[in-house]
């Protein structure tokens, strides 16, 4: 600065260097010359090695992004460096704040610095030019001055992540808010350790070398989230949300304040960056939380009782003590005399961290100790509940004798008298039951013989002998005689085959087709006898319904063509269907309604009888055909299901 040879040049921070280089409003480089967030500051020299060698020269600044072009006869190169520079993108990946430039021999290289910060500096920072020798020098006097405070650093760093892995294994085990609070107290410690570590020469775990941007606008912001954390973590600690109503509101209030502020402060500090406006913040809301905070403990003090109170005494006393002491040295500049104790690389941080760490131990003592009171109290409660099991296994033991007692006395009673009234009721149900068997079985022997068929029957039988026809008279005698046989020799029987049935329906249907004649026709389609024959039902139970097809639906019908058609299919279950075209039920119930009424009452009857007394049960539909609302005739449906 004010150097006669170096000419500066402010201007907005969108400018190439092409631009630069043509422009023509250079100017003598003094103090006027500060950069904003907007501007940026140019510089432009002359370098010359006047030597046979290529030596090299160090430019130091403590500018965020510095970017230096070096126009020589070999070309121009870009060199890039700064504290915000992201350590991949910078030339010097050691230091932020050296720039090495190497010189060819004997030539002259025009330098071109651009300076340019994020945060409003009042005081401008000039660059100097170093030497190798005095580079190296500066360099190794900085980092021995910083290395016991870049160990401390690294200490804390180690130390908290080995209790975080610690508290997170009691975390994934217990799954409880305390751990996890806790976790977060300590997680956000190692950010701040992270955030401090970066402003050092430090070069392991020094993560935020590559994200730099972000470290100072949340360099506050992390403390107070972590202060956040703390203060519900005490309130499950020592358990002020469960006994005391009012301080727990106060503090959880006071933990959310903390959270809110965190995130508004970063976002501030990421968008409207201002050191000096942010450090007035800061130091506002440490004048209004430092104070509160000490009025929350005495609360505490006052008010809470419980066995891990002393941990939080101590470690809030070293935590109180050493954030007041920071803030004290920041606000009056101490630490920067050359005689005081605490002038020493990154005071304010360490200082600050040491507080942390003694709190950290003894919340960390006090976890331990929680949790032997909390198995201490599991085994009281074990021991309570052991000896209740005891007495309760004792009384339970007598009123067993009791109950037994009296159980086997009322069971001995209502055996006998349960047993009295089952063999009453099953002889009443079995009597009933033998009773309507034998009255459903007569009545489906008298439905079987129509007095109207067997008028008829030998009506046409007379008229055959009168008419001289002997042969045809002896065989139709002969079927009528074979099927009467027949029926009063299945109805003895409880279940026939369905051949049997089968057998009874054709000659029925024979007799029927003679006395008709030509105008009826009937047909039968059944497959072998074979598979008829390991079929079974209750005897008679098809020839009601051909026979009330015929004398209920086809007698009174006019139609020229009269016709029955049965089937049996044993494609899957059983289903045997009986279809008419005659006049169908409704009209034939207006002329017919007793005897009509008779045969299905009596056959569904038997069927409910049948199906209650087997596994195998035969379900019955019966169907109006139609056609336009004309009836065409009945289907009836039995079918077999297993």
């Amino acid at each position: 600065m004010n150097h006669s040879e170096v000419e500066a040049l402010r201007i907005s921070r969108e400018v190439p260097y092409q631009d630069i280089k043509q422009n023509n409003q250079w100017q003598p480089y003094d103090s006027t010359y500060t950069t904003t967030k907007d501007l940026a500051v140019w510089l432009r020299f002359n370098l010359e090695n006047t030597t046979e060698d290529t030596i090299s020269t160090h430019i130091f600044t403590k500018d965020q992004y510095i970017d230096i072009y070096i126009k020589s006869e070999l070309g121009t190169e870009h060199l890039k460096n700064g504290h915000l520079v992201s350590l991949s993108d910078r030339d010097n990946k050691t230091e932020s704040y050296f720039t090495e430039i190497v010189l060819p021999p004997s030539q002259k290289s025009v330098c071109f610095i651009k300076l340019a910060n994020d945060y409003y500096f009042s005081n401008p920072n000039p660059p100097i030019l170093y030497s190798r020798i005095n580079y190296l020098d500066f360099v190794y006097n900085a980092l021995k001055s910083e290395a016991k405070s870049v160990g401390f650093i690294y200490f804390y760093l180690i130390t908290l992540s080995c209790i975080f892995i610690f508290v997170l294994v009691f975390w994934m085990r217990l799954q409880q808010r305390l751990y996890f609070y806790y976790l977060g107290y300590l997680f956000f410690q190692i950010v701040y350790a992270l955030l401090v570590l970066s402003t050092t020469s430090a070069s392991v775990a020094n993560f935020f070398l590559y994200v730099p941007s972000l470290s100072r606008p949340i360099f506050d912001s992390v403390q107070f989230t972590f202060v956040g954390f703390y203060i519900f973590f005490i309130l499950h600690l020592l358990e002020i949300h469960k006994r005391y109503k009012i301080l727990s509101k106060v503090l959880y209030y006071f933990g959310i304040f903390c959270f809110v502020y965190a995130v508004a402060h970063a976002i501030f500090n990421y968008y409207f960056i201002h050191v000096d406006i942010g450090v007035s913040i800061f130091s506002i809301i440490r004048f209004i939380v430092l104070p509160l905070n000490f009025i929350l403990i005495i609360w505490i003090l006052y008010e809470v009782r419980h066995p891990l109170l002393k941990y939080f005494v101590v470690g809030q006393t070293l935590f109180f003590i050493g954030s007041v002491l920071s803030f004290y040295l920041a606000y009056t500049e101490r630490f920067l005399e050359p005689d005081s104790i605490f002038n020493f690389p990154y005071a304010l941080n360490i200082i600050f961290q040491i507080g942390l760490l003694g709190e950290v131990f003894c919340f960390s003592i006090a976890i331990g100790e929680n949790i032997f009171l909390l198995q201490k109290d599991k085994e009281l409660m074990n021991e309570k509940l052991i000896d209740q099991l005891q007495q309760n296994r004792v009384l339970q033991e007598n009123m067993n004798v009791e109950l037994d007692k009296k159980v086997n006395e009322k069971t001995d009673e209502l055996i006998q008298l349960y047993s009295e009234i089952e063999k009453q009721k099953e002889a009443e149900i079995k009597s009933s039951f033998t009773r309507r068997i034998q009255d459903m079985e007569m009545l489906a022997l008298q439905s079987q013989m129509n007095p109207h068929f067997i008028f008829n029957t030998l009506n046409a039988l007379k008229n055959l002998i009168m008419k001289s026809r002997i042969d045809n008279a002896v065989v139709y005698l002969d079927d009528f005689s074979e099927l009467l046989r027949s029926i009063l020799q299945n109805s003895a029987k409880n279940i026939i085959t369905l051949e049997e049935e089968l057998e009874i329906l054709e000659l029925y249907l024979s007799l029927e087709k003679n006395r008709i004649g030509d105008s009826f026709n009937y047909s039968i389609k059944a497959p072998s006898r074979e598979d008829l024959s390991q079929y079974t039902i209750p005897p008679l139970l098809l020839q009601p319904f051909v026979e009330n097809a015929i004398w209920h639906g086809l007698n009174p019908s006019e139609k020229p063509e009269k016709w029955l058609n049965i089937s049996f299919d044993t494609s899957q279950n059983l289903k045997i269907i009986i279809e008419d075209n005659g006049i169908g039920r409704i009209a034939s119930g207006k002329t017919e309604k007793m005897h009509k009424s008779m045969g299905t009452d009596i056959t569904k009857e038997r069927l409910s009888l049948y199906n209650h007394t087997n596994d195998t049960k035969v379900l019955l539909t019966i169907l109006d055909i139609e056609e336009e609302g004309i009836p065409q005739g009945t289907r009836i449906t039995l079918t077999y299901n297993n």
